[in-house]
């Protein structure tokens, strides 16, 4: 059986990535859905507009929305009303409430009762909610990479959270998006290195919230790589108690033993960025001193993979009932 399945954004870098995924998957059509700007006719794909009435006729299973935060916001409700499966790639909807929503994107959310119903798309965490699911938030790509290096140490009481955690993130500048801004041009990235939304990052309250951390004892950093894409995250922590580094990789080796797309590193290993490249995998290293109780994660994935359209398929396997991996293997 195959499915029809949209895609608004396919000119940015993450609606690109998603259809260069989808083409290798052998259950997928992908269909071309039109927003605002028509814009290029260079794809030999299905065209139609992004409108109930287009999504219904067309007979479409599943929407992804890989758009802006203000698009998304326009279109779930009507995507939603024609029946279909909306993923939305934006952050839009991954925080519960109207409060946490105007917080940290600083507007006021037109549909509160969304962010209560939809599904957070972290499968690790949530796999069990998201088949139901009408509404998949596809998490940030920062907190994908935080979470899944840091919810370990939580659930095992491994870190003093009275020490709190550092996170100390860079990305490369797709991550920002394809528009021309003077802060992504050339001259402004290359050879360069810069922090930015220091104490304001929109993505830190995926990873309170995911990881059940308070705002007190997490710091979060951003930082801008002169590279095209990927994400690489050194996470600082204190032990709680007497450890060893055997003892919190085993943490990490139960939580994640039947995941297909989490790779621990062996001992004295950790992952870099040309590992995780044009994939789906979030590379996991961990290093700790038990004289001292300091530790350290690095945690690695490709920002437009598992930071962004691989994670997307991966909930649309689960949303469709398909395999996980398909297309991502």
């Amino acid at each position: 059986m195959s499915f029809r399945v949209g895609i608004a954004g396919h000119r940015g870098y993450s609606g690109a990535e998603l259809l260069r995924i989808l083409s290798r998957h052998r259950q997928i059509e992908p269909v071309l859905l039109d927003h605002r700007d028509p814009g290029s006719q260079a794809l030999d794909l299905p065209r139609i507009p992004s409108t109930a009435a287009a999504v219904r006729e067309a007979h479409l299973q599943l929407v992804f929305l890989a758009v802006p935060t203000e698009a998304a916001l326009e279109l779930v409700p009507h995507m939603l009303s024609a029946g279909i499966k909306v993923i939305d790639l934006s952050g839009a909807h991954r925080l519960k409430t109207s409060d946490a929503h105007q917080r940290w994107y600083g507007e006021v959310h037109p549909h509160p009762e969304l962010l209560a119903e939809a599904a957070y798309g972290l499968p690790e965490f949530h796999r069990s909610q998201i088949p139901a699911a009408r509404l998949i938030a596809n998490p940030g790509c920062y907190p994908t990479a935080a979470n899944l290096a840091i919810k370990p140490l939580i659930d095992n009481q491994v870190a003093d959270l009275h020490a709190g955690i550092v996170c100390d993130a860079k990305s490369g500048v797709s991550g920002a998006g394809n528009k021309p801004t003077l802060k992504n041009s050339f001259c402004e990235v290359t050879e360069n290195f810069s922090a930015y939304a220091i104490l304001e990052h929109r993505h830190v309250p995926e990873v309170l919230a995911h990881s059940h951390l308070s705002e007190r004892d997490f710091s979060f950093t951003a930082q801008l790589l002169p590279i095209a894409r990927g994400i690489l995250e050194t996470i600082y922590f204190r032990a709680a108690r007497e450890l060893t580094e055997a003892e919190i990789l085993g943490a990490y080796a139960r939580a994640y033993k039947n995941e297909p797309f989490i790779r621990v590193y062996p001992l004295g290993s950790v992952p870099d960025l040309h590992a995780v490249a044009r994939t789906n995998f979030c590379d996991i290293g961990i290093r700790f001193d038990p004289k001292t109780g300091r530790g350290v994660i690095v945690s690695a994935i490709d920002n437009l993979g598992k930071g962004a359209a691989g994670q997307a398929v991966q909930n649309m396997n689960l949303a469709l009932g398909l395999p996980e991996t398909e297309g991502l293997l």
